[in-house]
């Protein structure tokens, strides 16, 4: 799968600390033969990805659409399309599908929400879904929407 994580707030919080065990995850993911990718609503955030040692695992940096997100994968050249997404803000998730991720304002000894998200991982490539309540589908009309974004000129 292609997995795409947010950056502000999902896996790097307000004081430019990474949330506990992201690297770890990271590669756990790479080894399963996963894609990890990044993106920010910021813009690409290749600073964080080198600053943080993410390197080895991010194969992708975008710019994150924030509206009309099937038309965004365009506008901002993102290749490939997420098969499954980890951000803070819940609307983008239902649309993409994947995980709606607990704010990350500061670092916390307890903090387990990534480990929460490759468990999620794990399941929904076994099952095709997931029983955490912090899971999404992917949209009903999502594959239209993209098919029809991406044919667009």
């Amino acid at each position: 799968m292609n997995i795409f994580f947010d950056v502000d707030y999902t896996i790097l919080s307000a004081d430019w600390s990474l949330r506990r065990h992201t690297r770890e995850v990271f590669a756990r993911l790479v080894e399963d033969g996963h894609q990890v990718h990044v993106w920010s609503g910021e813009g690409k955030r290749h600073k964080v990805v080198k600053d943080h040692g993410l390197e080895p695992y991010v194969t992708g940096v975008f710019a994150k659409p924030i509206v009309d997100y099937a038309k965004g994968l365009k506008r901002y050249e993102v290749d490939p399309v997420p098969d499954f997404i980890i951000d803070d803000y819940p609307q983008i998730v239902e649309f993409f599908g994947g995980y709606h991720i607990k704010d990350f304002y500061l670092q916390r000894d307890d903090d387990d929400e990534i480990e929460t998200v490759y468990q999620v991982i794990c399941e929904q490539v076994e099952t095709g879904r997931s029983t955490n309540p912090r899971w999404r589908a992917r949209h009903p009309e999502f594959d239209e929407h993209v098919a029809a974004a991406l044919g667009a000129e």
